[in-house]
């Protein structure tokens, strides 16, 4: 099968040639349908991830696909449904980690993998969604949307009419100005660099567009920080309100430390917090069916973020056009997928 690999950090991806192995105890192939690309890749090419001793390794955390072969034990998923392919657990088993022939040895990989034809993936890392349900939608389900939509709802208890500033208008960025639309929160700050991304950012939700946190005059209920940028994060804190959260979801770079400027503003009003997520403490087995029913009654809505499209073969350009910031979501098409 063909597979995007990373064999170097810091370096393009080169799609070669991988030979599966037996499913173990826990595993589940998927033939892969589509898979998303999210920000969070670029810091594992970078090496950022602690991954450099793993290479080669396959990459991609957020996909759809159809199951192809069940390994031992499994019982949630059967040969012929379609899936959901998360980083985060849900139900079933947690399978060993996989293993791929590349040149006649062994290389390693994570628990699941999208940018690759076929997937050897951990039971618990797949969800079973309708035969209908759009590939694009599982795709982003697979990382970006569950994850705004769980960081407005589990980490921050968004409350109605509270004010959100989103610094940062990337994939998760959009997802999360549209979680916060839907929780009615007002205003809705994006906070955005890229003047290309303002039009997206509506769409979304947003009520304003900003470039700089500094331009909001008035004290902020949430910010949501997904740029991972120290001087950034250092400044949101005199602009949360008495109830202020933020939360981190861009990860600084190894070894950058962020300096809490007028860090007495912390004591002000009733407390407030300053707190890292992952993946938004969703729980993917309960969630996803929840966001699909939402998407098919017309509440949820992502093919307005997807503006860009690459095969496999394309994925360094692909990564390229999401290094650049100009682009919403963008989509990887590897196997046979709906138009």
């Amino acid at each position: 099968m063909k597979a995007a690999v990373l064999e170097q950090i810091d370096a393009p991806l080169a799609v070669r040639d991988v030979e599966l192995t037996e499913l173990k105890v826990g595993q589940v192939l998927v033939k892969v349908l589509v898979s998303g690309l999210c920000g969070a890749q670029l810091h594992e090419i970078r090496g950022h991830k602690g991954n450099a001793k793993f290479l080669p390794h396959l990459m991609g955390h957020e996909g759809c696909g159809i199951v192809d072969e069940i390994g031992p034990g499994v019982t949630t998923v059967k040969v012929g449904d379609k899936v959901v392919m998360h980083w985060r657990p849900g139900t079933g088993i947690e399978a060993p980690f996989p293993s791929y022939i590349l040149d006649g040895k062994s290389m390693s990989s994570g628990k699941v993998t999208t940018l690759s034809e076929y997937s050897i993936v951990s039971e618990n890392r797949l969800t079973t969604v309708p035969q209908d349900t759009p590939e694009d939608l599982c795709a982003i389900l697979g990382c970006a949307l569950t994850t705004a939509m769980g960081i407005i709802d589990n980490e921050v208890d968004l409350k109605f009419g509270e004010s959100v500033a989103v610094i940062g208008c990337g994939g998760v960025g959009l997802n999360l100005i549209q979680a916060a639309s839907l929780k009615s929160a007002c205003p809705i700050y994006a906070v955005e660099k890229n003047i290309n991304k303002k039009n997206l950012c509506f769409i979304a939700g947003a009520t304003t567009f900003i470039d700089d946190i500094n331009s909001i005059e008035e004290k902020v209920d949430v910010i949501i920080d997904t740029t991972g940028i120290p001087n950034v994060i250092s400044t949101c804190v005199s602009k949360l309100s008495g109830k202020g959260r933020m939360i981190l979801v861009g990860q600084p770079a190894p070894g950058r430390g962020v300096e809490v400027m007028n860090a007495v503003n912390l004591f002000s009003g009733m407390g407030q917090t300053i707190k890292a997520t992952q993946g938004g403490r969703t729980n993917p087995t309960e969630d996803i069916p929840r966001y699909v029913r939402m998407h098919q009654e017309g509440i949820l809505d992502v093919d307005k973020f997807v503006t860009h499209r690459f095969k496999l073969g394309q994925v360094n350009e692909a990564f390229d056009l999401l290094r650049s910031g100009n682009a919403g979501r963008i989509i990887i098409e590897i196997g046979d997928t709906e138009k």
